[in-house]
């Protein structure tokens, strides 16, 4: 019964860490218009929070390892609804900048934290799986934001929406308190649970640096979050401006992105256990490509059809990096390993709002945006390729083979 909370509450965590950031693009319609803001400033706002969240993941990655997993998420989960309630109060670029940032800080240990604790009470054989179950939370968090928001909105307004948000920041912060335990029943061998205690801080981020496969995998990590983050940040306002969707049928885009992402965590995910970490990561690099470029070359009802394939590949990514991170290196070093990886995924995030809001107002069109993010999926693909050659074995780390 232990296992099964906690692994809840992990579930839980990312859930309401997903809602709250991709909350941001399905509010941002209404927030422009309210804040009366540019494109560019809207990205200014959202890069607010991945600047946070890259400058603190490092070290709540180290904490994660090292720290007590039930005070480390009840703390920050309450900061990231905190965050996410304040943004009611929004009335300017700056202060929503600043607020937004504190989410970005919470939100931090809802995802490296996670995923280490979560391997702990996980056998090696059921890492993938687990993972892409656990982060199916992230899809049901985007579905919700997008099938909430616009209600919302409809019966009352933006800023009401960002404190249902932030309550249920507060309920899970509670929730974690409550059910969180660091450490499980012993479930393997006093050899393998020796290996994986986390070495030394030094030790674990030195042995990292040095290590071809970690740079390559981190700056895929970049750009692939590069080129996620662009349709999360400005796919309902190109279906409302130059679709001519309604905003309730544009926040559904988001819904659909959402289910697609279930179902390419649940089926991917355990594939991942028997064909290779490598293979599924390369084949979502593909299909966000193609579901990007898909959103530059159709409109109306073959948005959705290429909203579909863009979640395809985007559902099951974040989870595939998480259990790369126990197949490369040691299993004790997971949230170190993720933690670093995130700050080349921070890189990208804030990159990406801010270019590609950019290039929107240049050229007065979204699609040159999503072209962006196509080519960064591709690039992310080619980086991968010369990682592919190495195998899991049943050690803390891969071999060449």
């Amino acid at each position: 019964m232990s296992r099964r909370l906690v692994l809840i509450a992990c579930f839980l965590t990312v859930f309401t860490s997903y809602a709250i950031r991709y909350g941001y693009g399905v509010l941002l319609p209404e927030m422009i218009v309210s804040l009366e803001i540019t494109k560019a400033e809207a990205g200014v706002i959202f890069s607010s929070f991945f600047i946070a969240y890259t400058v603190s993941s490092p070290v709540l990655g180290l904490l994660g390892d090292r720290w007590d997993a039930r005070w480390l998420l009840s703390s920050f989960v309450a900061i990231l609804g905190a965050g996410a309630f304040f943004m009611y109060s929004a009335s300017s670029v700056l202060s929503a900048s600043l607020i937004y940032a504190l989410a970005g800080i919470g939100s931090a240990a809802c995802w490296a934290p996670v995923m280490a604790l979560a391997q702990r009470w996980t056998s090696r054989e059921r890492i993938g799986g687990t993972l892409a179950v656990i982060d199916v939370g992230s899809a049901l968090g985007l579905i919700g934001a997008g099938a909430v928001m616009p209600l919302v909105v409809g019966a009352w307004d933006w800023r009401t929406g960002w404190m249902l948000l932030g309550g249920l920041g507060f309920f899970v912060a509670a929730l974690n308190f409550l059910v969180v335990r660091d450490r499980p029943p012993q479930l393997e061998s006093p050899g393998e649970i020796r290996r994986d205690r986390p070495p030394p801080v030094g030790t674990a981020i030195s042995t990292l640096l040095k290590d071809s496969r970690f740079w390559l995998l981190g700056l895929a990590y970049l750009l692939t979050g590069f080129a996620i983050i662009i349709p999360f940040t400005f796919l309902s306002t190109y279906a409302t401006e130059g679709q001519g969707f309604s905003y309730q049928l544009a926040s559904n885009l988001i819904t659909t992105i959402g289910i697609g992402a279930i179902i390419s965590k649940v089926g991917l995910g355990p594939l991942s256990d028997r064909v290779g970490r490598i293979k599924v990561m390369m084949l979502c690099a593909v299909l966000i490509a193609l579901g990007s470029l898909g959103m530059v070359f159709f409109d109306k009802v073959w948005l959705f059809a290429t909203s579909v394939v863009f979640s395809l590949g985007y559902g099951v990514i974040w989870a595939m990096y998480a259990a790369a991170a126990s197949d490369f290196f040691p299993r004790g070093s997971a949230g170190t390993t993720v933690g670093l990886w995130t700050m080349f995924l921070g890189v990208g995030s804030v990159l990406a709002p801010i270019v590609s809001g950019w290039i929107a107002d240049v050229t007065g069109d979204l699609a040159w945006s999503f072209a962006l993010a196509a080519g960064a999926a591709l690039l992310s693909f080619l980086l991968l390729l010369p990682v592919r050659s190495y195998r899991v074995k049943h050690a803390p780390f891969l071999v060449k083979g």
